[in-house]
């Protein structure tokens, strides 16, 4: 037996012995009195303690404290300790599920999370963007409902996650994910989004590059194999057999330009990051461009050469001088005898640019994005008339890059071509 226990006893006999004294001493309904008068003290106590104890209940927060006494102190202490512990346990669950939940929002691939019927209980931030789904009003809906493309729902409803399942997502715009898909618990499940866009960009390419490279190739080696055959079966004289060997030499220069092109886009890929403090004499090597071009042109175009400003650039020579080299070159090729080729420098606090302009043949505005990409060719047959590869104007871009710098196209067919290369400030100096 408790010790309040055996004092609330004790407080009841107190009372009934005060009430046999009274009965004995004075009279028997004397002795009744006091024995209900110390009943109603006690009831009054317990109703007391009781009304604290239904107060504290409807707001039991730890600062405010359950006050007791007597026979209530170890109930109410208990009580009091018990909701502590219990808010402590809550607000330490809590904190952890914060930062799990924190953790689950600050992961780069999506994670979505279904019970019963796939409907969303949780999903973070990337999930988010790229299924394009909202985090407080999609909670609660099948997920089934909000992405409805049958591949998906066919993925879920069959249950066999072994691989994951590549899916255009139409409402995040043109995104590629690869989902994938984890049982957990009684019908739940964990969704997994990754966004692999850039991945198959890359696939792509790579296997546009393999085709054009082995397109590319493959003309130049069949005809040097046809030239071959012919030399080894037929009976040449001179004038024809040097015929053959001129073209087979021709030929060979066109595949030995695309294999060195490849060489170059390869090492720009790969090499380190061009210095910035090597300083490139760009008044020597705009004389040297003039001159090149002049060389190739062999005098069918008027060229000329405007230096607005000073200013030279930080950043590896070769690549500067293959990327503006490569821009001229291609203004002599595509500009008709008779045209005029110029070549515009000027720097400032912006930057600097280099700009070669012609009235050459010009270029469709539906053509200008693509001209970067490697194989690209506007003309084809005109392209390889003129000795290109079609690698020019990506090593271009990958030289430019590589200096910070951008090149910005603008053309009218019949008109002529402006290419504009564009220099940091930061990569601009002496001015």
């Amino acid at each position: 037996m408790s010790l309040p226990v055996v004092n609330a006893l004790v407080y009841t006999l107190v009372a009934l012995a005060l009430a046999l004294v009274a009965a004995l001493l004075v009279s028997a309904e004397v002795g009744w009195v006091v024995f209900t008068l110390g009943l109603l003290l006690q009831l009054g106590y317990h109703l007391r303690q009781w009304t604290l104890l239904e107060a504290w209940s409807r707001q039991p927060a730890p600062e405010n404290e359950l006050g007791g006494s007597g026979v209530w102190y170890e109930p109410f202490s208990r009580l009091y300790r018990h909701e502590r512990e219990l808010r402590q346990q809550i607000a330490h669950w809590q904190s952890e599920l914060a930062r799990f939940g924190a953790a689950g929002q600050a992961l780069t691939f999506g994670i979505v999370a279904t019970s019963q019927g796939e409907r969303i209980e949780w999903l973070n931030r990337a999930a988010e963007q790229l299924l394009g789904l909202d985090q407080r009003a999609d909670l609660g809906q099948p997920i089934t409902h909000l992405i409805r493309q049958p591949a998906f729902v066919a993925y879920l409803e069959a249950g066999d996650f072994a691989q994951p399942l590549k899916l255009r997502s139409e409402r995040a715009g043109e995104r590629v994910v690869a989902v994938r898909v984890v049982d957990y618990g009684e019908g739940r499940r964990l969704i997994q989004i990754t966004d692999v866009t850039q991945a198959e960009r890359l696939d792509q390419t790579r296997r546009d590059f393999v085709a054009n490279v082995s397109h590319e190739l493959r003309t130049p080696l069949t005809v040097l194999s046809g030239f071959v055959e012919t030399l080894q079966e037929l009976e040449l004289d001179a004038a024809e057999r040097r015929r053959y060997q001129d073209l087979m030499a021709e030929q060979s220069l066109r595949m030995q330009r695309i294999v060195q092109d490849l060489l170059s886009l390869s090492t720009l890929e790969s090499a380190p990051p061009p210095p910035e403090t090597e300083r490139i004499d760009v008044a020597a090597l705009l004389d040297k461009l003039k001159r090149d071009a002049e060389a190739l042109s062999g005098g069918r175009h008027a060229i000329s050469l405007e230096i607005a400003s000073g200013g030279d650039i930080l950043g590896a020579e070769g690549e500067i001088a293959s990327a503006l080299g490569n821009l001229v070159s291609n203004a002599v090729r595509y500009t008709p005898e008779g045209g005029t080729i110029r070549l515009h420098w000027q720097s400032g606090p912006a930057g600097a640019e280099f700009a070669v302009v012609d009235s050459g043949i010009g270029i469709e505005a539906a053509d200008i994005p693509r001209l970067t990409e490697r194989f690209y060719r506007v003309d084809r047959g005109r392209s390889r008339e003129t000795g290109g590869t079609g690698l020019g104007l990506a090593i271009v871009k990958h030289a430019l890059g590589r200096h910070q710098a951008t090149l910005e196209i603008t053309s009218q067919p019949g008109e002529g071509s402006r290419f504009a290369v564009r220099f940091p400030a930061a990569r601009v100096v002496g001015l």
